[in-house]
């Protein structure tokens, strides 16, 4: 499945399924274009119930499913791609161990960790943190320019990603991005196909 990174809804964690599966479907109603499943807190049998289910759901709508560091559960429901970050398993051998269909995304913040993805394979990068985000308590908000130095020296779609909400994105809204990631303006809004339509119709 092609992926447009657009509008990139990453879950928060723990969310109970049912509770996960209704917002996601609200959200990608409402304007997103990609989900990456993210529990790092979550026990593996419920990671993979979670994947399976959310993955029947996102088919229905043509949206693919991106898996957060557990490849295992990737391969095992089959998922449309994977993200990794900077400590987990070395791109070089997810790139060996995952179909060539897969998509494979990693996350960096700077020149030479994206120069270094690029070079191994990654299809696309999440560079962040933006701005201060509760979302990964270890994120590091990226320096001033940083983002503008990673968009000269790759080639590969970038998504910004990190405490990315409707009052900041101005900031990065004209960037040669290929789209956002956003966790908690839409998976803790009151409605999340309201907030996802906003932020669609804010980053066009």
């Amino acid at each position: 499945m092609k992926a447009n990174y657009r509008l990139y809804l990453v879950t928060e964690e723990s969310v109970p399924v049912e509770e996960l599966l209704f917002k996601v479907e609200e959200a990608v109603k409402g304007g997103v274009t990609l989900v990456q499943l993210r529990e790092k807190l979550s026990s593996g049998n419920l990671f993979y119930e979670k994947a399976k289910r959310l993955k029947k759901l996102l088919a229905q709508y043509h949206v693919p499913l991106i898996i957060n560091d557990r490849v295992d559960v990737a391969l095992a429901i089959d998922a449309d791609g994977v993200h990794i970050g900077q400590n987990d398993i070395p791109l070089s051998v997810v790139k060996e161990i995952v179909p060539d269909s897969m998509i494979v995304g990693v996350s960096v913040s700077t020149v030479e960790e994206a120069r270094e993805a690029e070079k191994n394979g990654a299809d696309y990068l999440g560079v962040g943190a933006m701005f201060p985000t509760r979302s990964k308590s270890d994120a590091e908000e990226l320096p001033s320019g940083m983002l503008d130095s990673i968009l000269e020296n790759v080639s590969i779609p970038i998504v910004a990603i990190g405490g990315i909400q409707l009052n900041n994105l101005a900031e990065i809204r004209d960037k040669n991005i290929a789209g956002i990631a956003v966790v908690s303006g839409i998976m803790k809004a009151d409605d999340p196909f309201i907030a996802a339509k906003a932020f669609r119709n804010s980053f066009q």
